[in-house]
């Protein structure tokens, strides 16, 4: 369905503020809110908005990687098993109810009651049960002991804390509804909501955790439908920020634009395709699993990254994307870093599967950028120039895509990650674990054990050992996801607007605070 081209542009939503101090800015984005409840909301244009008006017990600071406390005095182990997390006290929710250990417990024992295929409750695998003894006392019970992940995990979406007065225990609030408790504990309080128009955002004067006053009295986010619209309004001067997401050619043409910069951080995304181990093409187990590796002989990740994507993406070999921790590169050294069409066809002929082999592959239209259509069209070339592949290739918008696909609609699908902590093991756990989230059907008992191993290992070397174990495995004997590309972290801002490179940072938590002009 075609977009409006600029969203919301003529509707009160120009400069909050002029510049200088205090000043409010403008932020443009093609990405879209799919839930401001955490319980439903486990995506990026979720998280920018859950950044901003809720906390977590720990968070990270700009530019960091280890976790400190936000709503929480302080957190460790108390035995192996158990994890204990002090409160600040006097924390209260911008509409007057206390934030305590029972608000605490209540948003985790949420997550994992509804436990919404779309939501981040497969984060919370390791846990076994929440406790609050009094009101500034939290305990968590881990399945597993000595998880190395538990305290990076709090700062997810899955260790939001929301108001257990305003939120119901067992559904979904909708967004109008999260709005109208005012329930935020975050830097900032939503002041109007036009949901993937326009979103306006005041700082709020009770937040009390680790990102501090705001450098600024309030953020409006517009939402665009087009990428080149978003290019065009920060080039003008329209708005103050663009982030999420340019064209690799929009990026390109504005480094050598004066009036704004663009500015890069460390990356940690990655785009990757999935196989529904269901419905895929194949009759049987081991048909299914040569399609598979036989797709992963015929990609050309060099040609989407330099065609492309411009060099704004470099080509991925594993889940865990390069320069993380453990990393290997096992579909580089299994099926090579060029296509192999006579690789592809013998895993097809050994299995007894006739070519060429018809693909169903959905791809998404507004949220992974506007390059998404190029590059499924070029994937598609390059499996069907093969031989061996006849691909049907169909868009969906984001809303629509988020449900279809964990209800076995996709036999493949585009999927992106922004990691919820910068460690090698949300690459891995929150994939391919059980109750995961491609909810693909994909689960084995040795990959289990290597995950649990790798989480409680806590020396470095043998953990290494473990996560390339997984990272071999899982490219040799399942395949239940193609990694494609690892991406790097762009905003472009107006040259008067401070602090957004100390925002761009593993975590992918883009924190309107910082920002000033």
């Amino acid at each position: 369905m075609a977009g409006i081209a600029v969203m919301a542009a003529a509707c009160g939503s120009g400069k909050t503020g002029d510049s200088g101090s205090g000043a409010g800015l403008v932020l443009g984005t093609t990405d879209k809110i799919f839930s401001l409840d955490p319980a439903l909301a486990y995506d990026n244009g979720s998280l920018q908005a859950e950044t901003q008006i809720y906390q977590t017990l720990l968070n990270f600071a700009p530019g960091k990687t280890t976790p400190e406390p936000d709503a929480a005095e302080k957190c460790g182990f108390t035995t192996p098993t158990v994890y204990s997390c002090t409160m600040k006290p006097g924390l209260k929710f911008a509409n007057g109810n206390p934030l305590t250990a029972a608000s605490v417990k209540f948003s985790f024992d949420r997550i994992l009651k509804i436990n919404d295929p779309n939501g981040p409750a497969s984060l919370l695998g390791n846990l076994d049960h929440t406790d609050a003894p009094d009101p500034k006392t939290v305990n968590f019970t881990l399945k597993v002991a000595n998880d190395q992940t538990f305290a990076s995990m709090l700062p997810s979406q899955a260790g939001i804390i929301v108001d257990e007065k305003s939120f119901p225990a067992d559904k979904v609030l909708p967004d109008e509804d999260v709005v109208k408790t005012n329930a935020f504990s975050g830097p900032y309080t939503i002041s109007s909501y036009e949901k993937n128009k326009l979103v306006e955002y005041k700082a709020n004067p009770g937040y009390d955790g680790l990102f501090g006053k705001p450098k600024n009295n309030g953020v409006s986010v517009k939402y665009y439908a087009e990428a080149a619209n978003l290019k065009l309004d920060v080039q003008n001067g329209n708005i103050d920020i663009a982030y999420r997401s340019l064209s690799p050619t929009d990026v390109d043409s504005l480094r050598n634009d004066g009036k704004v910069t663009v500015h890069e951080g460390p990356g940690g995304e990655l785009r990757y395709i999935v196989f529904n181990m269901n419905t895929m093409p194949g009759g049987t187990p081991a048909q299914k699993l040569a399609v598979r590796k036989a797709v992963a002989s015929s990609v050309d990740r060099d040609a989407l990254a330099t065609g492309v994507y411009k060099g704004t993406y470099k080509p991925a070999y594993s889940s865990v994307v390069p320069g993380a921790t453990g990393a290997t590169e096992p579909y580089k050294d299994i099926y090579g870093a060029k296509p192999n069409k006579d690789a592809a066809a013998k895993f097809l002929s050994d299995a007894g599967v006739a070519a060429p082999v018809t693909l169903n592959l959905q791809y998404n239209s507004d949220h992974y950028g506007g390059s998404s259509s190029e590059e499924y069209a070029a994937i598609k070339n390059q499996l069907e120039s093969t031989g061996l592949f006849k691909v049907n290739l169909q868009s969906t918008e984001w809303v629509s895509y988020q449900d279809e696909r964990v209800k076995d609609s996709y036999p493949l699908y585009q999927f992106g990650w922004f990691p919820d902590f910068p460690d090698a093991d949300n690459y891995l756990t929150p994939f391919f674990a059980p109750n995961n989230t491609l909810q693909n059907h994909f689960e084995d008992p040795r990959i289990n054990a290597l995950l649990t191993a790798e989480t409680t290992e806590p020396d470095p070397a043998k953990r290494a050992d473990i996560l390339k174990q997984v990272q071999f495995s899982l490219a040799n004997d399942h395949l239940p996801m193609l990694p494609l590309l690892a991406g790097t972290n762009i905003a472009v801002a107006g040259k008067n607007v401070q602090g957004v490179s100390d925002t761009l940072d593993p975590t992918f938590k883009f924190r309107f605070g910082v920002l000033s002009k």
